[in-house]
C-alpha cells in the first residue's frame, strides 16, 4: 500500500529512524478485503498526571544526573507521562513499571534521563533521574528497570506510585503523513465536499482492526465565531460519534490549522449517532460482545493452524508489547486457511499448472463450435454502420445486458506491465511499476472505446477494482477526482489482491512446509495471482450483493489488455451460447496469464466459490529472508539458495470445474 499515515502516542525518545518501532498506520479502506493493518498500542495519553495522589515524598537520589525538582503546575506542558512505578523487584533496588507508551523498548531499555512525578510537600513535582538499564517482564506485561542511586529495596519502595515522564520536545520527527494520537485530539472536523463543520476530535480509540476517532458533534445551538469554529464559551456538549481513521474517510489532516476533512460513507455519522444513544451499560455489553467475538475467531484460527502443524507462529505472543501481539492476532485471523490447505495439498500431489493454450489445443474439436473469430478492427469500430455485420445481434444483446445492469466488471491491477505485441497504450513512466499501473488504468477508464463503450451505461455496471495494497489509496483517489469515471460510486468496490503465506521448502522437511515469519508478529506473504480473485469475491460477500442487484455475469480482466472489459460483442457471445465461462484472447498476446479477460456466469462462479478445491495451485521456488526462533532468540535468516515456495493460482484453473461444452472463446485476430 502506498505511504500510510502513522498514528502513535507522542512518547518516544529521539532515536534514529532505523530504530523506530512499527506504530499505528492508516488501516486499509473500509471496503477492502482483508485489510490487514500494522496496529500499534491503542492507548492514548492526553494528560500528564495520574488521578490518584501518592502519600509519600521523594527520597534523596544519588544520581549522576543533575537533580531537578520543579512544580508541575509550571511545567506541565513540557512533559509526557509514559508509565508509572507499580512495585519493586528483588532486593537490589530494581523496580517494576507499567507502561503506557507505544515505544517501551526505547523508553525503558535505553539509558538516559527520565523524570519522576510525585506528590511533594503537598504539591505535584517532578525530579530528574537517570535510567541505567531495563528489560521486559513478559509475565507481568511490564518492565523492570534500575535507576542510578537506587540500590536497595527500601529506596525503591519510596518510588512506588511515581509517574515516569519524558520531555515533550523529545518526540521524534515524523515523516509526512504521520501523526501522534495526542496531536489529533482537539482538531476540528469538516465535511470535505461542503466544508460544513462536523465537530471536534475528543479521543482516539484502537478497535483492533483500525483506529477510531471519537468526534463530539457540534450542537445545533452552538454559535460560530465567524471562522467556522464554534465558540468555546458556549459550554454546550454535543453527541459523540465514531469515525474510522482511514485515509478513505479522513483524506486530509492539516496540522497547522488543526483541522481535518472527512468523507464519511452515507449514513455513517447517523448510524454511529444512533448507536451512541444506547445507555452506557448497553454500549459496554456491545463492546464486550465484540471482544468475545474477536476472541472466538482468534481461537478458531489458531486451532486451524495447529491442525496444519504451524504452532511456531504463536511464539510472537511471548515477546513484544500489546501492539505487536495485537498485530499477530490480526495476522492469524486474516489467514485464509481453506485456501492455504488447498494450496498445500496441490504441492504434495505435484499438480500441473494450468495453461490456457494447452487447454484450447487439447479441446479444439469441442471448442470449434463455440469459438468466434473477429478482427481487432471489428472490436474497435463495432457498432458503426459500416461494421454492422453478422455479429450485430450479439453486440445488441450485450449492450442490452449492460444497460440493464446484468454484468459486473472486475478490473485486476497487477504488477506485471507486459503490454504485449502491438499494444497501443502508452506508459508514462516505464521505470515505475506503480506509475505504469496507475497510468494504464487511467488511460483505460478515460477511453470508452476500450472499456464499457457506452458511457451512459457505466452507472448501471457494478465495478470491483482489485490491486496491491500499496496502490489502493492512489486508485481510490483517482476515482474520486474523476467523479468515479461515470460509475455509480455506491457500486464501486476496492479490494486488496488475495495473498497466501510463503512456506519453507527445506529438504529436511519435505512433508511439512512451515509458514515463514517476516517478523515475530508478521507472516511473510505473496500475491496468489489471478486465481485469487475467485476467493476474494467470495470472502467479502460481494457475490451475494451482486446477485441481489440482478447481476447475471461477471467479467474479470487485467488492465494490461489493449482492450479490456465491457465488450458488448463478447458478452453477447457468452449469453447466446449459454456458456458458464467465456474467454477472450488476442492471438498475438505474449502472456495469456497476465493479459486475461474472462466472463463467468453468476450461477457458475457462485458454485465455484463453494468448490475451492477445484482451483489448482503451483509452487514457485524463491529466496526469502525471514526470522526464526532459535534457542529462545529470534534470528534473521538470509538464504543463499531458494528456501521457500510462493503459492500461485491461475484464473484459468477454474476451467477444471467446467464442462467443455459450457466454454466459449472469442479470438481477436489482427
Amino acid at each position: 500500500m502506498q505511504s500510510s499515515s502513522l498514528l502513535c502516542s507522542s512518547n518516544s525518545l529521539s532515536p534514529s529512524p532505523a530504530t523506530l518501532p512499527t506504530s499505528h498506520r492508516f488501516a486499509p479502506p473500509v471496503r477492502n478485503r482483508s485489510a490487514r493493518s500494522h496496529t500499534a498500542s491503542s492507548r492514548v495519553h492526553l494528560s500528564l498526571s495520574r488521578s490518584q495522589n501518592f502519600p509519600h515524598a521523594f527520597s534523596p537520589l544519588h544520581s549522576t544526573a543533575t537533580q531537578e525538582i520543579v512544580e508541575t503546575s509550571k511545567t506541565e506542558s513540557e512533559f509526557i507521562e509514559i508509565g508509572y512505578i507499580s512495585g519493586v523487584h528483588g532486593l537490589q533496588g530494581e523496580i517494576r513499571i507499567k507502561h503506557n507508551t507505544d515505544f517501551p523498548e526505547l523508553r525503558f531499555s535505553k539509558p538516559g534521563r527520565r523524570w519522576l512525578r510525585q506528590q511533594f510537600s503537598g504539591r505535584h513535582a517532578v525530579q530528574e533521574v537517570e535510567l541505567v538499564e531495563g528489560r521486559g517482564h513478559p509475565g507481568q506485561k511490564g518492565w523492570i528497570v534500575r535507576f542510578s542511586g537506587i540500590d536497595s529495596v527500601e529506596q525503591a519502595k519510596q518510588l512506588v506510585g511515581s509517574s515516569i515522564l519524558v520531555r515533550e520536545e523529545d518526540r521524534p520527527q515524523l515523516e509526512e503523513g504521520e501523526y501522534y494520537t495526542r496531536d489529533l485530539v482537539g482538531m476540528r472536523v469538516f465535511l470535505k465536499e461542503t466544508g460544513e463543520p462536523v465537530g471536534t476530535v475528543v479521543n482516539v480509540f484502537n478497535s483492533g482492526a483500525n483506529d477510531l476517532l471519537e468526534v463530539m458533534l457540534d450542537s445545533p445551538n452552538e454559535t460560530s465565531d465567524g471562522t467556522g469554529n464554534p465558540k468555546s464559551e458556549t459550554g454546550v456538549s454535543g453527541p459523540l460519534v465514531w469515525v474510522p481513521f482511514v485515509e478513505a474517510i479522513v483524506p486530509n489532516v492539516d496540522m497547522d490549522r488543526r483541522e481535518m476533512q472527512i468523507t464519511p460513507p452515507k449514513g455513517l455519522l447517523e448510524l454511529n449517532l444512533r448507536s451512541d444513544e444506547r445507555s452506557k451499560k448497553e454500549r459496554r455489553q456491545l463492546e464486550w460482545k465484540e471482544r468475545k467475538k474477536f476472541q472466538r475467531r482468534l481461537i478458531a484460527a489458531k486451532k486451524k493452524l495447529c491442525e496444519m502443524e504451524q504452532q511456531h507462529v504463536f511464539h510472537g505472543f511471548r515477546c513484544g508489547g500489546k501492539a505487536q501481539t495485537s498485530l499477530l492476532s490480526d495476522q492469524i485471523i486474516g489467514v485464509n486457511s481453506k485456501l492455504l490447505q488447498q494450496a498445500l495439498q496441490n504441492i504434495e500431489i505435484s499438480s500441473k499448472r494450468w495453461n490456457l493454450s494447452e487447454f484450447i489445443s487439447a479441446n479444439s474439436n469441442k471448442l470449434v463450435r463455440n469459438t468466434l473469430k473477429v478482427s481487432e478492427e471489428c472490436i474497435t469500430h463495432c457498432g458503426s454502420e459500416e461494421h454492422q455485420d453478422a455479429n450485430f445481434k450479439l453486440q445488441e444483446k450485450g449492450l442490452h445486458l449492460t444497460s440493464k445492469g446484468k454484468v459486473a466488471t472486475v478490473l485486476v491491477v497487477n504488477n506485471s506491465i507486459n503490454k504485449g505485441k502491438g499494444s497501443k497504450i502508452d506508459v508514462l513512466d516505464p521505470q515505475s511499476t506503480a506509475n505504469s499501473s496507475y497510468s494504464l488504468l487511467q488511460t483505460l477508464l478515460c477511453d470508452d472505446k476500450k472499456f464499457v463503450k457506452v458511457v451512459e451505461d457505466r452507472a448501471s455496471v457494478p465495478l470491483i477494482v482489485v490491486c496491491p495494497a500499496h496502490e489502493i489509496q492512489s486508485i481510490e483517489k483517482l476515482f474520486s477526482t474523476h467523479d468515479h469515471f461515470s460509475f455509480d460510486f455506491e457500486k464501486v468496490w476496492f479490494l486488496e489482491e488475495e495473498k497466501l503465506l510463503v512456506i519453507s521448502s527445506s529438504p529436511e522437511e519435505q512433508n511439512r512446509h512451515k509458514i515463514l515469519m517476516k517478523s515475530p508478529w508478521e507472516f511473510l506473504q505473496s500475491p496468489v495471482g489471478s486465481g485469487g480473485v475467485i476467493s476474494l469475491l467470495s470472502s467479502h460477500n460481494i457475490l451475494e450483493n451482486l446477485s441481489e442487484m440482478g447481476v447475471e455475469y461477471i467479467e474479470i480482466c487485467s488492465i494490461n489488455q489493449r482492450y479490456a472489459g465491457g465488450h458488448s460483442l463478447f458478452l453477447g457471445l457468452v449469453d447466446s451460447q449459454e456458456a458458464d465461462i467465456g474467454i477472450q484472447i488476442f492471438k498475438d498476446a505474449e502472456s495469456l496469464e497476465e493479459n486475461f479477460d474472462i466472463i463467468f456466469s453468476m450461477k457458475f462462479i457462485m458454485k465455484l466459490t463453494k468448490q475451492i478445491n477445484k482451483l489448482q495451485f503451483h509452487a514457485i521456488p524463491k529466496l526469502n529472508s525471514h526470522v526464526e526462533k532459535v534457542d529462545k532468540e529470534w534470528v534473521d535468516v538470509i538464504p543463499s539458495t531458494p528456501n521457500s515456495y510462493e503459492l500461485r493460482c491461475s484464473i484459468y484453473s477454474s476451467l477444471n470445474a467446467c464442462s467443455t461444452d459450457k466454454v466459449c472463446v472469442m479470438e481477436i485476430t489482427e
